[in-house]
């Protein structure tokens, strides 16, 4: 029996999240980590790892140039 459910919440979550270009972020001045294509643009954006940005956004937040402030004062570690 196949069951179908039908939740628009869910489907707008699930819609939020696909990628809308590879070739740039999904939003220029916000970073999402639940999306690999920001965390692989920004990461060589910013010339660290995807842990290290990770780590900078757990931080410091998802705003690009509080992120980007961060890594160039070097405050972000992860010891």
């Amino acid at each position: 029996m196949k069951r179908e459910t039908s939740n628009p919440e869910l489907t707008r979550e699930i819609e939020g999240q696909v990628e809308v270009d590879p070739k740039g972020p999904h939003d220029p001045k916000e970073i999402n980590p639940k999306l690999a294509s920001d965390i692989h643009y920004w990461s060589q954006k910013f010339g660290v790892t995807g842990q290290i940005l990770h780590e900078a956004i757990r931080v410091h937040g998802t705003h690009v140039d509080k992120v980007k402030a961060a890594l160039e004062s070097h405050s972000v570690s992860l010891t």
